[in-house]
């Protein structure tokens, strides 16, 4: 976890919270409506998901863990050492968790009959909420489209009236787990936000309790990184040259790693102990008023109005930044049932701490069926 190699050095010294992330993105696609994603057979290794935007720098994250799969091979699958992985660093970065059930079965091709959506671009949301769909046609070869009978054929005949997002999909645009952290289509209203927050949560399970402790646990660690124009970077992996060996996203901006990373244009860091959990997350949250700006990127964020620079840079002890948060993590303020959940866990440590190790092993092990399998 603090080995930091010179290739891809480690944000304050400790992957954690890049592991932490690459094990939330392969459980994280799961969804209600036909039950398929997650993270049982290990799919982030492979197209379209080891390509998707939200997984930017996830190749660097599951390289790091060659080594302990060429120890132990077979032992155990890519699926469940990507799982184990994400625990094992909540656990060096003072949290704990449930423990761990393995079992995962990996898979050696990708999954062909998951219908990720019908937008033919990156970060596209127009046809899942029925804005510019268009019927399959002889070109769409190898694109799975939605079976109006299967996934509900009312939603997906809904316009532009409202957010309706399309059955069975969780994500709001194609290439992201979740929501776009910018907000709705990149408008940083955290209300807004909220609406999408709430809507994809449940798809994939989760009620507002343990939406806003996954949120709220997951941002106590690390950080985002946008540090410079998104137009620095080159191919996902299924597209990059051959000579990457495996890796996209072959940045040009500076570096292209460390304090240069450009992974989701956004330049956040939540706490000023990023590799230790706490309580720093909704003491920022709560504790400052906040403006909006824009990161090195160009993406919208915002930092504290108030307060002083208390925030570490990622790799230089001798700096200090003021408080950062997405558009996102204010939704978990501002919406009225969210700042009631919110305001519990800021007020009592015990209950967050519970809340969010719940909701992290439901997360991490939903799509595994009955213990008999």
């Amino acid at each position: 976890m603090t080995d930091s190699k010179d290739w891809w050095p480690a944000d304050f010294g400790h992957y954690g919270p890049l592991f932490i992330r690459m094990a939330w993105h392969s459980a994280g696609t799961y969804r209600t409506g036909d039950g398929r994603g997650g993270g049982g057979r290990g799919q982030q290794r492979f197209a379209p998901l080891n390509s998707w935007p939200d997984n930017v720098s996830l190749d660097k994250a599951r390289r790091l863990l060659w080594p302990i799969k060429q120890k132990y091979g077979q032992a155990i699958s890519w699926a469940d050492l990507m799982i184990l992985t994400g625990n094992v660093a909540l656990e060096t970065m003072d949290f704990k968790t449930f423990g761990f059930a393995g079992g995962r079965e990996d898979t050696w091709e990708p999954d062909l009959d998951v219908y990720w959506g019908n937008e033919k671009t990156w970060l596209g949301g127009d046809v899942r909420y029925g804005k510019g769909g268009a019927p399959r046609d002889d070109k769409d070869e190898g694109v799975l489209v939605a079976d109006a009978e299967m996934h509900g054929g009312e939603e997906q005949s809904r316009t532009d009236d409202g957010r309706n997002l399309e059955n069975p999909l969780g994500a709001v645009q194609m290439g992201l787990i979740y929501v776009n952290p910018e907000g709705p289509d990149g408008n940083p209203d955290p209300l807004a936000a909220a609406h999408d927050i709430r809507e994809t949560f449940a798809r994939m399970a989760m009620n507002d309790e343990e939406t806003v402790a996954l949120i709220a646990g997951g941002h106590t660690f690390g950080k985002t990184h946008g540090a410079g124009p998104a137009d620095n970077v080159g191919a996902e992996p299924e597209a990059a040259d051959l000579e990457l060996m495996g890796f996209g996203w072959h940045n040009k901006f500076g570096s292209g790693k460390g304090a240069d990373t450009i992974t989701s244009g956004l330049e956040v860091t939540w706490t000023a102990t990023p590799t230790k959990w706490g309580q720093g997350f909704w003491e920022n949250l709560f504790g400052h008023e906040w403006e909006l700006t824009k990161s090195p990127a160009g993406a919208n964020q915002w930092v504290a109005k108030d307060g002083g620079e208390t925030i570490p840079h990622a790799f230089d002890a001798s700096k200090k930044q003021k408080p950062t948060m997405l558009t996102t993590d204010l939704s978990l303020r501002f919406d009225p049932e969210y700042a009631k959940i919110s305001k519990r866990f800021w007020e009592n440590p015990d209950q967050f701490a519970d809340a969010f190790a719940r909701a992290w092993f439901k997360l991490t092990h939903r799509d595994m069926g009955p213990r008999a399998r």
